[in-house]
């Protein structure tokens, strides 16, 4: 995971010298962005059914030739066909060790979802901290396509290697004194397996896909769009501490915060419930949000505030896949949460060329931060008013078995429960 964390996270670093190499628009390279998360994103759910039928094993090692092959061939495109082209296919692999990791880290761990998750996810978020330095002194000094070559070689070694270890529990495991039942009712959890065509009749599924959609938008542009919005304001070029500028050290805090966040919400969720932590955290990148919208033209603030609303963020990557495999079960968990982790590339094509274009304009960058902090208000009460019950609700129909479990009304049409006690 760490190993295939540049491609999305150090994305930002390479913006303008392809947009000058290329001799194109900023909008146009960030359609590569967003067709790499597209394709990182909506095929899991098919490389996650292929992982849970032959293991991590083969699967992520494919993924790691084709992680390789996605910035290798980025550094020696000549066109922006070319980049968008092979970047996507370096997000085909980063898709397959994604997934596959996650719902790897689901079945072994039942018993500690929301913090093996988020330790997994984790390493995502953090893999870029120990980089983004060097890779941004290597793009300075040598280029962006020597960049692009010499990290893509190294990154897909690496994921390669790491895959060689990879094993799936037995069939039928599960930890040493765990009562799956008995776990279920402790953390209000289901103790049924639902099939992903089970899963996505459901109110639940479908109110957690749009709730993600509105999350991973907004931190996506910042992942995306840090050195435009950077520029922008001015900040950019400021040299601020061991002879770093204020973007390159809002990068290196990013990251760590952003690996740092996940196991941290994940274990919160696990002892105050999903739903409630998605409340708080959700919360907390609004009024982050809106904190850099006012003091961004300051470096000092830009750094910290940045870094907040990565602490923020970046914990959907380890609320949703728990919360997924707490309501439908571990048999098809990788799966499952494929389908659920396509809502990141719905955002991808708002937070890649739709925001360039509307930032790059007359409006300039203002309007985007305000999407960003309605989207993050909305679905924190989605969370807490809707979910919370809906939840509940599928969890004690699974119980009763799986054909009930299985719910064709639409989700908008659903309707919660009045009251429900406990989480």
């Amino acid at each position: 995971m760490a190993a295939i964390a540049n491609l999305q996270y150090a994305w930002t670093l390479f913006t303008q010298p392809l947009t000058e190499s290329l001799n194109t628009t900023l909008p146009m390279v960030q359609w590569a962005f967003s067709l790499f998360i597209l394709a990182e994103t909506w095929l899991v759910p098919i490389e996650g059914w292929l992982v849970d039928r032959i293991g991590p094993r083969i699967m992520l090692a494919i993924g790691g030739v084709l992680v390789g092959l996605g910035w290798v061939g980025a550094g020696r495109a000549t066109s922006v066909r070319e980049l968008i082209v092979l970047y996507t296919l370096g997000g085909v692999g980063a898709g397959v060790v994604y997934g596959g990791t996650v719902g790897n880290a689901l079945k072994w761990f039942p018993d500690h979802r929301g913090l093996c998750v988020g330790l997994t996810s984790g390493a995502y978020g953090v893999g870029t901290a120990l980089t983004v330095w060097p890779i941004s002194n290597m793009i300075q000094t040598s280029g962006y396509r020597h960049t692009l070559v010499v990290w893509g070689i190294i990154q897909g070694t690496l994921v390669v290697v790491a895959a060689l270890f990879m094993s799936k529990p037995p069939a039928g495991w599960v930890p040493q004194n765990w009562d799956p039942k008995k776990a279920a009712a402790r953390v209000r959890a289901s103790a049924v397996d639902m099939t992903p065509s089970q899963m996505v009749r459901t109110g639940s599924f479908w109110l957690i896909y749009v709730m993600m959609t509105m999350l991973a938008f907004g931190g996506l542009v910042v992942t995306a769009q840090l050195n435009p919005i950077a520029r922008a304001y001015g900040v950019d070029q400021v040299v601020v501490a061991f002879g770093m500028t204020a973007l390159v050290l809002a990068i290196e805090i990013d990251r760590i915060l952003n690996g740092v966040t996940r196991p941290f919400w994940g274990w919160v969720s696990d002892h105050i419930g999903r739903e409630n932590t998605m409340f708080i955290a959700f919360t907390l990148e609004a009024l982050a949000v809106f904190g850099l919208l006012l003091l961004i033209h300051r470096p000092l603030w830009f750094i910290l505030l940045s870094g907040l609303c990565f602490f923020a963020w970046g914990e959907i990557f380890s609320l949703f896949p728990a919360i997924t495999g707490d309501l439908f079960g571990r048999t098809w968990a990788t799966t499952n949460y494929g389908i659920v982790y396509t809502a990141k590339g719905m955002a991808s094509i708002l937070a890649g060329p739709v925001a360039a274009a509307v930032g790059l304009s007359q409006w300039g960058w203002a309007p985007i931060f305000w999407a960003m902090i309605v989207c993050d208000l909305l679905a924190a009460f989605l969370a807490l008013l809707w979910l919370k019950p809906l939840a509940a609700r599928t969890i004690a129909r699974a119980q009763l078995g799986p054909e009930s479990s299985a719910v064709a009304m639409p989700a908008l049409r659903e309707k919660a429960p009045g009251t429900i006690s406990g989480n």
